[in-house]
């Protein structure tokens, strides 16, 4: 997936808005929305390409206090699809009144977490069929979450959270295997082309998701392409 690079653009809202602007058409998506808090001032960022009026309703209705896309999906490491959450008070008091904004309850949340208390929720949504949205799903789950790990880490080196000198330095066996796994490769396919064992490559991709403060493998993956330390596949 071809996405702005951040890294090469001035931190500005707008910058942010046209990055989630180029991935929901890239993905063929229908909005998507960045959260996080800033763990040393407790400010709250974020970015949405949603209608106006839908986030002007949405803030002026202090809806972020009870929207389980922010309260439920933070307590996950891996993605959440909404149709996980049950349809009580809080979720009909969001998606009823959305849908007047043409926002569908059809949507997936991605958490990310920083090593240094970092977090960060990318949400998206899409209007279509629950058969679509599940083979939509599975096509775009490695780029989704590459992405918002690149838009996360970006506006945490803005906020002056985190920079590339924060993380432990990546061995040259582990930013292999991280350069490998970005291609598509397997870690049976991996050791065989770094002629060591899938174990030893398991090992390697363990101790760099650490180093580089990603609870997944494909986060660690879009955190040292953020970073410039692989390249993309």
């Amino acid at each position: 997936m071809d996405i702005i690079d951040l890294g090469t653009l001035p931190s500005k809202s707008e910058n942010y808005v046209s990055y989630i602007d180029q991935m929901c058409d890239q993905l063929d998506l229908d909005f998507g929305s960045y959260a996080s808090i800033n763990p040393v001032t407790g400010a709250v960022v974020g970015y949405a390409n949603y209608p106006d009026p839908w986030k002007q309703f949405y803030m002026k209705r202090n809806l972020h206090r009870v929207d389980p896309t922010l309260h439920k999906a933070s307590l996950s490491i891996a993605p959440v699809d909404w149709q996980r959450f049950e349809r009580d008070e809080k979720f009909n008091s969001v998606f009823q009144t959305a849908a007047d904004f043409g926002i569908t309850p059809r949507g997936l949340t991605v958490p990310i977490r920083g090593p240094f208390g970092d977090r960060g929720l990318f949400s998206v949504t899409r209007s279509c069929s629950q058969a679509e949205w599940d083979k939509l799903k599975r096509h775009i789950i490695g780029n989704l979450q590459t992405a918002a790990v690149h838009l996360h880490d970006s506006i945490m080196r803005s906020s002056g959270i985190i920079g590339p000198m924060g993380y432990s330095a990546l061995s040259n066996r582990e930013r292999e295997v991280l350069q490998w796994t970005a291609v598509g490769k397997l870690q049976q396919e991996i050791g065989d082309i770094l002629g060591i064992s899938h174990r030893t490559v398991e090992l390697h991709l363990k101790s760099a998701r650490e180093k580089l403060g990603a609870f997944t493998t494909v986060q660690a993956v879009g955190r040292a392409i953020g970073m410039g330390l692989i390249h993309p596949g």
